[in-house]
Protein backbone atom coordinates (compact mmCIF):
# COMPACT_ATOMS: atom_id res chain seq x y z
CA UNK A 1 0.00 0.00 0.00
CA UNK A 2 2.49 2.17 0.67
CA UNK A 3 4.27 1.73 -2.40
CA UNK A 4 1.32 2.20 -4.21
CA UNK A 5 0.71 5.75 -2.55
CA UNK A 6 3.99 6.80 -3.40
CA UNK A 7 3.82 5.65 -6.68
CA UNK A 8 0.28 7.80 -7.11
CA UNK A 9 1.91 10.62 -5.75
CA UNK A 10 4.86 10.48 -7.95
CA UNK A 11 2.36 10.31 -11.14
CA UNK A 12 0.74 13.28 -10.27
CA UNK A 13 3.79 15.05 -9.76
CA UNK A 14 5.01 14.26 -13.36
CA UNK A 15 1.79 15.02 -15.02
CA UNK A 16 2.61 18.71 -14.64
CA UNK A 17 5.60 18.53 -16.19
CA UNK A 18 4.66 16.53 -18.96
CA UNK A 19 1.37 18.16 -19.58
CA UNK A 20 3.98 21.38 -19.72
CA UNK A 21 6.10 19.56 -22.53
CA UNK A 22 3.05 18.78 -24.55
CA UNK A 23 1.58 21.95 -24.61
CA UNK A 24 5.01 23.45 -26.28
CA UNK A 25 4.68 20.58 -28.65
CA UNK A 26 8.05 19.23 -26.48
CA UNK A 27 7.00 15.63 -25.29
CA UNK A 28 8.94 12.43 -26.04
CA UNK A 29 5.63 10.44 -26.64
CA UNK A 30 4.69 12.55 -30.09
CA UNK A 31 5.73 11.42 -33.14
CA UNK A 32 9.35 11.32 -34.36
CA UNK A 33 9.10 12.91 -37.58
CA UNK A 34 6.94 12.43 -41.05
CA UNK A 35 9.77 10.88 -42.45
CA UNK A 36 9.62 7.69 -39.78
CA UNK A 37 5.46 7.45 -40.49
CA UNK A 38 4.23 6.55 -44.06
CA UNK A 39 0.31 8.16 -44.59
CA UNK A 40 -2.04 5.81 -46.49
CA UNK A 41 -2.16 5.45 -49.52
CA UNK A 42 -5.50 4.41 -51.72
CA UNK A 43 -4.14 1.26 -53.43
CA UNK A 44 -5.01 -1.95 -54.24
CA UNK A 45 -3.80 -4.38 -51.55
CA UNK A 46 -0.66 -5.76 -52.29
CA UNK A 47 -0.53 -9.85 -51.40
CA UNK A 48 3.16 -10.20 -50.56
CA UNK A 49 2.51 -7.50 -47.53
CA UNK A 50 -0.46 -8.88 -46.19
CA UNK A 51 1.44 -11.80 -45.84
CA UNK A 52 4.40 -10.61 -44.69
CA UNK A 53 2.46 -8.90 -42.02
CA UNK A 54 1.11 -11.87 -41.01
CA UNK A 55 4.14 -13.28 -39.64
CA UNK A 56 5.24 -9.67 -37.90
CA UNK A 57 1.49 -10.45 -35.84
CA UNK A 58 3.06 -13.66 -35.11
CA UNK A 59 6.37 -11.41 -33.85
CA UNK A 60 4.54 -9.33 -32.04
CA UNK A 61 1.86 -11.67 -30.56
CA UNK A 62 -0.90 -9.70 -31.56
CA UNK A 63 -3.77 -12.12 -31.28
CA UNK A 64 -3.01 -13.20 -27.82
CA UNK A 65 -3.52 -9.58 -26.30
CA UNK A 66 -6.11 -8.31 -28.47
CA UNK A 67 -8.35 -11.28 -28.53
CA UNK A 68 -10.50 -12.35 -25.65
CA UNK A 69 -10.83 -15.91 -24.79
CA UNK A 70 -13.88 -17.32 -27.05
CA UNK A 71 -13.79 -13.86 -29.18
CA UNK A 72 -13.02 -13.27 -32.40
CA UNK A 73 -9.24 -12.44 -33.22
CA UNK A 74 -8.06 -9.04 -33.32
CA UNK A 75 -11.58 -7.52 -31.78
CA UNK A 76 -10.37 -7.02 -28.14
CA UNK A 77 -12.22 -7.46 -24.81
CA UNK A 78 -8.96 -9.25 -23.16
CA UNK A 79 -8.51 -8.11 -19.71
CA UNK A 80 -4.62 -7.61 -18.91
CA UNK A 81 -4.28 -7.85 -15.29
CA UNK A 82 -1.84 -5.32 -14.10
CA UNK A 83 -0.64 -4.50 -9.85
CA UNK A 84 -2.83 -1.08 -11.08
CA UNK A 85 -6.10 -2.40 -12.38
CA UNK A 86 -7.79 -4.28 -15.30
CA UNK A 87 -6.70 -2.55 -19.07
CA UNK A 88 -9.39 -4.13 -21.64
CA UNK A 89 -7.51 -4.65 -24.85
CA UNK A 90 -8.89 -2.34 -28.23
CA UNK A 91 -10.66 -3.92 -31.37
CA UNK A 92 -8.10 -3.52 -34.09
CA UNK A 93 -10.02 -5.25 -37.53
CA UNK A 94 -11.01 -2.67 -39.81
CA UNK A 95 -14.45 -1.80 -38.55
CA UNK A 96 -14.91 1.99 -38.92
CA UNK A 97 -17.21 2.70 -35.48
CA UNK A 98 -15.25 0.30 -32.74
CA UNK A 99 -11.84 -0.60 -34.33
CA UNK A 100 -9.58 0.96 -36.69
CA UNK A 101 -11.20 1.19 -39.51
CA UNK A 102 -11.31 4.90 -39.76
CA UNK A 103 -7.64 5.48 -39.18
CA UNK A 104 -4.86 6.22 -41.68
CA UNK A 105 -1.47 4.25 -41.71
CA UNK A 106 -0.52 7.10 -39.93
CA UNK A 107 -2.59 6.97 -37.29
CA UNK A 108 -1.66 3.17 -36.78
CA UNK A 109 1.88 4.04 -36.95
CA UNK A 110 1.55 6.80 -34.29
CA UNK A 111 -0.34 4.45 -31.96
CA UNK A 112 1.92 1.63 -32.21
CA UNK A 113 5.12 3.34 -32.19
CA UNK A 114 4.33 5.99 -29.57
CA UNK A 115 1.59 5.65 -27.59
CA UNK A 116 -1.21 8.00 -28.94
CA UNK A 117 -3.99 7.07 -30.80
CA UNK A 118 -5.58 8.64 -33.54
CA UNK A 119 -8.56 11.02 -31.26
CA UNK A 120 -5.15 11.89 -29.26
CA UNK A 121 -5.45 9.72 -26.16
CA UNK A 122 -2.67 8.52 -24.70
CA UNK A 123 -2.38 4.73 -24.31
CA UNK A 124 -0.63 2.47 -21.50
CA UNK A 125 2.57 0.68 -22.00
CA UNK A 126 0.21 -2.32 -21.23
CA UNK A 127 -0.06 -1.82 -25.26
CA UNK A 128 3.87 -2.44 -25.32
CA UNK A 129 4.77 1.01 -27.24
CA UNK A 130 8.34 1.06 -25.64
CA UNK A 131 9.55 -1.89 -27.37
CA UNK A 132 7.38 -1.15 -30.55
CA UNK A 133 9.04 2.32 -31.18
CA UNK A 134 12.08 -0.32 -32.31
CA UNK A 135 10.34 -1.63 -35.01
CA UNK A 136 10.96 -0.87 -38.92
CA UNK A 137 8.84 1.32 -41.52
CA UNK A 138 8.35 -1.88 -43.66
CA UNK A 139 6.95 -4.27 -40.62
CA UNK A 140 4.53 -2.09 -39.73
CA UNK A 141 3.58 -0.75 -43.20
CA UNK A 142 3.02 -4.88 -43.54
CA UNK A 143 1.66 -5.49 -40.46
CA UNK A 144 -1.22 -2.37 -41.17
CA UNK A 145 -1.62 -4.39 -44.50
CA UNK A 146 -2.57 -7.77 -42.76
CA UNK A 147 -4.89 -5.66 -40.29
CA UNK A 148 -6.56 -3.91 -42.93
CA UNK A 149 -7.27 -7.11 -44.57
CA UNK A 150 -8.89 -8.69 -41.35
CA UNK A 151 -12.89 -9.16 -41.50
CA UNK A 152 -14.54 -6.06 -39.69
CA UNK A 153 -16.03 -6.92 -36.32
CA UNK A 154 -17.91 -5.02 -34.30
CA UNK A 155 -17.38 -4.90 -30.85
CA UNK A 156 -16.47 -1.75 -28.21
CA UNK A 157 -14.00 -1.55 -25.97
CA UNK A 158 -15.13 -2.29 -22.37
CA UNK A 159 -13.97 0.26 -20.18
CA UNK A 160 -10.71 -0.15 -18.18
CA UNK A 161 -10.64 -0.52 -13.96
CA UNK A 162 -7.93 1.45 -12.82
CA UNK A 163 -8.10 2.93 -9.34
CA UNK A 164 -6.85 6.66 -9.05
CA UNK A 165 -4.71 8.06 -9.81
CA UNK A 166 -3.98 5.43 -12.20
CA UNK A 167 -7.04 5.83 -14.04
CA UNK A 168 -5.67 10.02 -15.66
CA UNK A 169 -4.86 9.02 -18.85
CA UNK A 170 -2.30 12.26 -18.68
CA UNK A 171 -0.40 10.80 -16.41
CA UNK A 172 1.64 9.06 -19.51
CA UNK A 173 2.87 12.01 -20.44
CA UNK A 174 5.37 12.00 -17.35
CA UNK A 175 5.84 8.23 -17.85
CA UNK A 176 6.75 8.92 -20.71
CA UNK A 177 8.67 11.83 -20.04
CA UNK A 178 10.71 9.11 -17.53
CA UNK A 179 10.64 5.45 -19.38
CA UNK A 180 10.16 5.92 -22.83
CA UNK A 181 12.87 6.33 -25.09
CA UNK A 182 11.83 8.07 -28.40
CA UNK A 183 13.87 6.16 -31.02
CA UNK A 184 14.23 3.83 -33.23
CA UNK A 185 16.33 0.94 -33.44
CA UNK A 186 19.45 1.22 -34.36
CA UNK A 187 21.68 -1.60 -35.46
CA UNK A 188 24.76 -2.18 -33.26
CA UNK A 189 28.30 -2.23 -36.18
CA UNK A 190 30.37 -4.03 -34.18
CA UNK A 191 27.62 -6.83 -33.98
CA UNK A 192 26.89 -9.53 -36.69
CA UNK A 193 23.58 -9.36 -38.50
CA UNK A 194 22.61 -12.01 -36.90
CA UNK A 195 22.83 -10.94 -33.85
CA UNK A 196 20.83 -7.63 -34.82
CA UNK A 197 18.40 -9.95 -36.02
CA UNK A 198 17.91 -11.37 -32.46
CA UNK A 199 17.55 -8.09 -30.75
CA UNK A 200 15.43 -6.34 -33.56
CA UNK A 201 13.47 -9.24 -32.54
CA UNK A 202 13.40 -9.43 -28.74
CA UNK A 203 13.18 -5.58 -28.11
CA UNK A 204 11.06 -4.65 -31.03
CA UNK A 205 8.27 -6.92 -31.80
CA UNK A 206 8.63 -10.00 -28.97
CA UNK A 207 8.66 -7.60 -26.21
CA UNK A 208 10.47 -9.78 -23.97
CA UNK A 209 11.76 -7.25 -21.77
CA UNK A 210 7.79 -6.46 -20.65
CA UNK A 211 7.62 -9.93 -18.79
CA UNK A 212 11.11 -10.40 -18.13
CA UNK A 213 12.30 -7.30 -16.70
CA UNK A 214 11.89 -6.44 -13.41
CA UNK A 215 9.64 -2.61 -12.97
CA UNK A 216 9.73 0.11 -10.57
CA UNK A 217 6.54 1.06 -8.42
CA UNK A 218 5.83 3.35 -11.35
CA UNK A 219 5.41 0.40 -14.05
CA UNK A 220 8.68 1.44 -15.71
CA UNK A 221 11.73 -1.00 -16.68
CA UNK A 222 14.42 -1.37 -13.92
CA UNK A 223 18.06 -1.67 -15.34
CA UNK A 224 17.91 -5.61 -14.67
CA UNK A 225 17.47 -5.85 -18.57
CA UNK A 226 15.81 -9.66 -18.83
CA UNK A 227 16.72 -10.53 -15.36
CA UNK A 228 13.74 -11.86 -14.62
CA UNK A 229 10.85 -10.61 -12.43
CA UNK A 230 7.50 -11.44 -10.42
CA UNK A 231 4.48 -10.72 -12.29
CA UNK A 232 1.21 -11.13 -10.67
CA UNK A 233 1.87 -14.10 -8.44
CA UNK A 234 4.42 -15.19 -11.10
CA UNK A 235 7.65 -15.50 -12.42
CA UNK A 236 8.92 -14.68 -15.56
CA UNK A 237 12.65 -15.81 -15.15
CA UNK A 238 15.95 -14.49 -16.30
CA UNK A 239 16.76 -14.93 -19.90
CA UNK A 240 20.62 -14.13 -20.44
CA UNK A 241 22.90 -16.38 -20.03
CA UNK A 242 23.82 -16.58 -16.63
CA UNK A 243 24.64 -20.10 -15.71
CA UNK A 244 23.00 -20.01 -12.24
CA UNK A 245 19.53 -17.86 -13.01
CA UNK A 246 19.69 -17.72 -16.53
CA UNK A 247 20.05 -19.87 -19.71
CA UNK A 248 23.84 -20.55 -19.42
CA UNK A 249 23.87 -24.53 -19.20
CA UNK A 250 21.82 -24.03 -22.63
CA UNK A 251 22.77 -24.40 -25.98
CA UNK A 252 21.47 -22.38 -28.52
CA UNK A 253 19.78 -25.44 -29.96
CA UNK A 254 18.07 -25.93 -27.03
CA UNK A 255 16.87 -22.39 -26.82
CA UNK A 256 15.82 -22.76 -30.22
CA UNK A 257 13.60 -26.15 -29.27
CA UNK A 258 11.38 -24.34 -26.52
CA UNK A 259 10.15 -21.42 -28.57
CA UNK A 260 9.79 -23.62 -31.34
CA UNK A 261 8.58 -27.04 -29.55
CA UNK A 262 7.24 -25.25 -25.71
CA UNK A 263 9.79 -27.90 -24.17
CA UNK A 264 13.26 -29.34 -24.31
CA UNK A 265 15.72 -31.72 -22.55
CA UNK A 266 14.54 -29.67 -18.96
CA UNK A 267 11.94 -27.27 -19.03
CA UNK A 268 8.30 -27.13 -20.30
CA UNK A 269 6.36 -23.56 -21.84
CA UNK A 270 3.11 -22.87 -19.22
CA UNK A 271 1.33 -20.23 -17.91
CA UNK A 272 1.80 -17.08 -19.77
CA UNK A 273 4.80 -18.15 -21.51
CA UNK A 274 2.82 -21.17 -22.40
CA UNK A 275 0.21 -18.82 -24.27
CA UNK A 276 3.16 -16.83 -25.82
CA UNK A 277 5.04 -20.30 -27.19
CA UNK A 278 1.26 -21.61 -28.32
CA UNK A 279 0.49 -18.25 -30.44
CA UNK A 280 3.70 -16.76 -31.28
CA UNK A 281 6.92 -18.43 -31.33
CA UNK A 282 6.63 -21.60 -32.32
CA UNK A 283 5.32 -20.15 -35.76
CA UNK A 284 8.93 -18.55 -36.06
CA UNK A 285 11.18 -19.37 -38.85
CA UNK A 286 14.19 -21.37 -37.66
CA UNK A 287 16.41 -18.45 -38.68
CA UNK A 288 14.48 -15.58 -36.43
CA UNK A 289 14.87 -18.53 -33.47
CA UNK A 290 18.63 -19.10 -34.00
CA UNK A 291 19.04 -15.27 -33.80
CA UNK A 292 17.02 -14.84 -31.00
CA UNK A 293 19.03 -17.54 -29.36
CA UNK A 294 22.29 -16.22 -30.09
CA UNK A 295 21.35 -12.72 -29.14
CA UNK A 296 20.21 -13.97 -25.64
CA UNK A 297 23.26 -16.33 -25.09
CA UNK A 298 25.55 -12.94 -25.66
CA UNK A 299 24.09 -11.42 -22.69
CA UNK A 300 26.19 -11.62 -19.89
CA UNK A 301 23.29 -11.07 -17.24
CA UNK A 302 23.07 -10.90 -13.58
CA UNK A 303 26.20 -12.99 -12.26
CA UNK A 304 24.14 -13.69 -9.42
CA UNK A 305 26.05 -16.40 -7.24
CA UNK A 306 24.94 -20.02 -6.25
CA UNK A 307 24.35 -19.78 -2.27
CA UNK A 308 25.15 -23.02 -0.45
CA UNK A 309 22.59 -25.32 -0.61
CA UNK A 310 20.28 -26.32 2.47
CA UNK A 311 21.86 -29.32 4.48
CA UNK A 312 19.41 -32.58 3.02
CA UNK A 313 19.16 -33.58 6.72
CA UNK A 314 17.71 -30.52 7.87
CA UNK A 315 13.92 -31.01 8.93
CA UNK A 316 12.49 -28.82 6.55
CA UNK A 317 14.75 -30.70 3.88
CA UNK A 318 13.58 -34.08 5.16
CA UNK A 319 9.98 -33.23 5.30
CA UNK A 320 10.07 -31.81 1.70
CA UNK A 321 11.87 -34.86 0.61
CA UNK A 322 8.39 -36.96 1.98
CA UNK A 323 6.41 -34.70 0.58
CA UNK A 324 8.25 -34.74 -2.77
CA UNK A 325 8.31 -38.81 -2.70
CA UNK A 326 4.78 -39.12 -1.99
CA UNK A 327 2.99 -36.57 -4.59
CA UNK A 328 5.34 -35.47 -6.98
CA UNK A 329 7.87 -38.16 -7.86
CA UNK A 330 5.56 -40.48 -10.11
CA UNK A 331 6.16 -37.50 -12.47
CA UNK A 332 9.14 -35.57 -11.98
CA UNK A 333 11.41 -38.86 -11.68
CA UNK A 334 13.27 -39.89 -8.08
CA UNK A 335 16.53 -37.49 -9.23
CA UNK A 336 14.24 -34.89 -10.55
CA UNK A 337 14.79 -36.00 -14.09
CA UNK A 338 11.13 -35.56 -15.48
CA UNK A 339 9.98 -36.63 -18.90
CA UNK A 340 11.90 -35.20 -21.62
CA UNK A 341 9.14 -32.95 -23.39
CA UNK A 342 6.58 -33.70 -21.09
CA UNK A 343 7.27 -32.96 -17.50
CA UNK A 344 9.90 -30.47 -16.75
CA UNK A 345 13.37 -31.78 -15.12
CA UNK A 346 13.96 -30.02 -11.88
CA UNK A 347 17.60 -31.13 -11.89
CA UNK A 348 19.99 -28.22 -12.30
CA UNK A 349 17.28 -26.20 -13.24
CA UNK A 350 17.82 -22.02 -13.12
CA UNK A 351 13.98 -22.03 -13.13
CA UNK A 352 14.23 -23.72 -9.92
CA UNK A 353 16.70 -21.39 -8.22
CA UNK A 354 14.42 -18.14 -9.12
CA UNK A 355 14.73 -15.69 -5.89
CA UNK A 356 11.16 -15.63 -4.88
CA UNK A 357 9.96 -19.01 -5.88
CA UNK A 358 6.55 -17.04 -6.71
CA UNK A 359 6.10 -19.23 -10.00
CA UNK A 360 6.52 -22.06 -8.18
CA UNK A 361 4.26 -21.42 -5.46
CA UNK A 362 1.84 -20.29 -8.18
CA UNK A 363 2.47 -23.72 -9.98
CA UNK A 364 1.70 -25.90 -7.02
CA UNK A 365 -1.07 -24.13 -5.62
CA UNK A 366 -3.10 -23.80 -9.25
CA UNK A 367 -1.79 -26.25 -11.49
CA UNK A 368 -1.24 -25.26 -14.91
CA UNK A 369 -1.26 -26.65 -18.92
CA UNK A 370 1.93 -26.90 -21.24
CA UNK A 371 2.03 -25.35 -24.25
CA UNK A 372 0.02 -26.88 -27.42
CA UNK A 373 2.73 -26.95 -30.52
CA UNK A 374 2.83 -28.47 -33.84
CA UNK A 375 5.68 -30.03 -32.72
CA UNK A 376 4.31 -31.68 -29.30
CA UNK A 377 0.61 -31.97 -29.27
CA UNK A 378 0.59 -33.50 -25.90
CA UNK A 379 0.38 -30.38 -23.76
CA UNK A 380 0.39 -32.23 -20.25
CA UNK A 381 -0.92 -30.64 -17.64
CA UNK A 382 -0.09 -30.50 -14.01
CA UNK A 383 -2.53 -30.80 -11.40
CA UNK A 384 -3.66 -28.50 -8.38
CA UNK A 385 -2.13 -29.02 -5.15
CA UNK A 386 -3.64 -25.80 -3.36
CA UNK A 387 -6.49 -28.37 -2.45
CA UNK A 388 -4.45 -31.59 -1.05
CA UNK A 389 -1.06 -29.75 0.53
CA UNK A 390 -0.94 -27.37 3.23
CA UNK A 391 0.95 -24.23 3.25
CA UNK A 392 3.90 -26.29 5.16
CA UNK A 393 4.00 -29.20 2.87
CA UNK A 394 4.26 -26.72 -0.41
CA UNK A 395 6.67 -24.85 1.17
CA UNK A 396 9.02 -27.52 2.14
CA UNK A 397 8.96 -29.45 -1.62
CA UNK A 398 9.81 -26.47 -2.83
CA UNK A 399 12.51 -25.89 -0.36
CA UNK A 400 13.58 -29.67 -1.11
CA UNK A 401 13.53 -29.39 -5.04
CA UNK A 402 15.38 -25.89 -4.80
CA UNK A 403 18.04 -27.27 -3.17
CA UNK A 404 18.42 -30.81 -4.19
CA UNK A 405 20.49 -32.13 -7.28
CA UNK A 406 22.63 -29.55 -8.14
CA UNK A 407 20.15 -26.30 -7.25
CA UNK A 408 20.73 -24.25 -4.13
CA UNK A 409 18.67 -21.07 -3.82
CA UNK A 410 16.51 -19.58 -0.67
CA UNK A 411 13.90 -22.11 1.35
CA UNK A 412 10.21 -20.75 0.50
CA UNK A 413 8.07 -20.41 3.98
CA UNK A 414 4.70 -21.21 4.56
CA UNK A 415 3.89 -17.40 5.21
CA UNK A 416 4.91 -16.85 1.57
CA UNK A 417 2.57 -19.83 0.35
CA UNK A 418 -0.46 -18.58 2.48
CA UNK A 419 -0.01 -14.83 1.06
CA UNK A 420 0.39 -16.57 -2.48
CA UNK A 421 -3.00 -18.62 -1.78
CA UNK A 422 -5.28 -15.77 -1.30
CA UNK A 423 -4.05 -13.30 -3.39
CA UNK A 424 -4.70 -16.21 -5.90
CA UNK A 425 -7.74 -17.35 -4.64
CA UNK A 426 -6.98 -20.38 -3.70
CA UNK A 427 -9.39 -22.14 -1.68
CA UNK A 428 -8.13 -24.20 1.76
CA UNK A 429 -7.20 -27.40 1.72
CA UNK A 430 -9.79 -29.83 1.70
CA UNK A 431 -10.55 -32.12 5.02
CA UNK A 432 -10.32 -36.26 3.88
CA UNK A 433 -13.14 -38.25 5.32
CA UNK A 434 -13.69 -38.06 8.89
Amino acid sequence: MKNTIIAGLAIVAVVGVGTALYLNGSTRADDAGDNQIRAAEASAPDPAAIQRGAYVAVQGDCAACHTKPGGQAFAGGYGLQTPFGVINSTNITPDTDTGIGSWTERDFMRAVRHGKRKDGQLLYPAMPYNAYVNMSDGDLHDLWAYLRSLAPVKQAPEPNTLGFPYNIRLAMLGWNLLFFKNAGYVAAPKQSAQWNRGRYLVDGAGHCAACHTAKNALGGDTSAYLQGADLLGGHAPEITNDPHLGLGHWSGEQIQQYLKVGSNHQAVAAGAMGEAVEHSTQYLNDADLASIALYLKSLPGSGTQAPAALSANSPVMQRGAHVYETHCMACHNVQGEGINGMVPAFADNPGMRASSGAGLISAVLKGGRAAATEGNVTAAGMPSFGWKLNDGDIAAVLTYVRNSWGNAAPGVSAQQVAKARAALEVGPVMAGPG
